[in-house]
């Protein structure tokens, strides 16, 4: 394991909990208005996400490079928003992209 995998563990932490945490943190948080309320409720998620996609569709190139990749992660990614707009269910989206990814590498594809 990299130590470059846990200080990313740590950035990620230090910009998605202070987002959760407002409502623990500030009093009458709740008062805000609705669009407020729903802004820091989907920062964490939206920051998680940005750091994914990063990792799903961008690869190291030659040299000092970053070039767009399109592998088996890409197809898992589709399959979770594909099901998660379609059952409004994460949790289920997130599971199958997951196993999907698995089971087409087991396979040895990707």
């Amino acid at each position: 394991m990299s130590t470059q995998l846990v200080l990313l563990a740590l950035l990620m932490l230090a910009v998605t909990y202070p987002s959760r945490a407002v409502p623990l943190l500030l009093p009458g948080v709740e008062r805000l208005p609705s669009r407020a309320l729903l802004y820091l409720r989907l920062v964490g998620p939206a920051m998680l996400a940005s750091l994914a996609a990063a990792n799903t569709f961008i690869a190291a190139g030659p040299g000092d490079t970053w070039v767009p990749h399109v592998g088996v992660e890409a197809i898992g990614v589709l399959m979770c928003l594909a099901l998660t707009v379609w059952r409004r269910n994460l949790f289920l989206g997130l599971i199958t992209g997951i196993a999907l990814v698995a089971i087409l590498r087991l396979a040895g594809i990707g």
